[in-house]
């Protein structure tokens, strides 16, 4: 999903289009392979009737897509937790290195006025 400089999903472009259509083409292949997979475990299972082959393979396309979406949740969650610290310690480097760069600057600017007082008063 493309994000504008505060993080916001973008919205009214076609990058929340093709954002759409990527998360339904992603939803639709999970469901795909979590049928898929039911399919062949029943096919391990040929003592199952029709309709309890058709009801284990319910049961199990819905849980798997259950597990998916929890494991896509907590991704999403360790991501934003993720991104918080990066945040926070970019802040803190961002900090420190201004705080250098101004003690830098003084460091120069006092020897600079003082080398420029040392050669005002030999000057004269």
């Amino acid at each position: 999903m493309i994000k504008d400089r505060d993080g916001r999903p973008r919205t009214g472009t076609g990058a929340s289009l093709a954002a759409e259509a990527e998360g339904y083409l992603l939803a639709h292949d999970h469901y795909e392979a979590a049928r898929r997979e039911a399919r062949e475990l029943c096919t391990r299972m040929p003592w199952l009737t029709t309709g309890q082959a058709e009801e284990v393979a319910r049961h199990y396309v819905d849980l798997r897509l259950d597990l998916t979406r929890q494991m896509l949740r907590s991704t999403i969650r360790r991501a934003a937790e993720l991104r918080q610290e990066y945040e926070a310690r970019y802040r803190e480097l961002r900090g420190a290195l201004l705080r250098r760069h101004a003690v830098g600057a003084c460091a120069v600017l006092s020897c600079a006025t003082g080398l420029g007082a040392a050669v005002g008063t030999l000057a004269r």
